[in-house]
């Protein structure tokens, strides 16, 4: 394969959350992880448009289903919910400057879909921090540097422009694969292309 995959994805996402559960074990080979800020992607949902409760609470129970099908905790849902990810986005930007990406996000995302909560509360995403060793006075520094801030924003403008419009995505070569199916598409792609290496 000529070029690992590429995963972009927000923690107030908690589609993206299902995907980032399964990613490593469901595509055939690697992905680098990409942290984006979904709001500004022309397409992304932002769970704020339900039209009434009612909708909201079947989109609910159809994400927990899902949860529970995956053999995922049970869904807890953070209050409030939608919440701002912005400063926890900037740490995991931090966290991939560190080589720490990865382990911060799956420790941020269960904070947030296993454990109930807002990841706009500076003391779970310390929490989450701290479960992949990245020490808190660092966390908050390194979250406050322009620099990660400006590497977001560039990640956010660079992912667009290669036809991200929502999360969770997959960027495969060219091929962007968005969504609920994002993960299974592109894990199709990705062992039809290694099939062919090895034909």
């Amino acid at each position: 394969m000529s070029a690992p995959a590429s995963f972009y994805f927000d923690l107030a996402s908690p589609l993206a959350y299902l995907a980032a559960e399964r990613v490593l074990h469901v595509l055939p080979g690697p992905a680098e992880w990409q942290p984006v800020l979904a709001a500004e992607l022309p397409g992304a949902e932002t769970f704020e448009a339900f039209r009434c409760e009612q909708e909201q609470d079947v989109f609910r129970a159809d994400l927990a289903r899902r949860a529970h099908a995956l053999g995922l905790q049970p869904l807890r849902w953070p209050d409030p919910f939608p919440f701002d990810s912005f400063l926890a986005m900037r740490v995991a930007t931090y966290a991939k400057s560190i080589g720490r990406l990865v382990p911060f996000a799956q420790a941020a995302f269960r904070q947030a879909y296993a454990g109930g909560h807002s990841l706009a509360d500076p003391d779970y995403v310390l929490i989450a921090a701290a479960a992949c060793e990245m020490h808190p006075s660092a966390v908050l520094r390194g979250a406050e540097m322009r620099s990660v801030a400006s590497a977001l924003e560039d990640s956010t403008a660079a992912a667009a422009a290669l036809g991200v419009s929502e999360i969770p995505a997959l960027l495969l070569g060219r091929l962007v694969f968005a969504g609920e199916r994002a993960l299974e598409d592109a894990a199709e792609a990705m062992a039809g292309e290694l099939r062919g290496t090895r034909a």
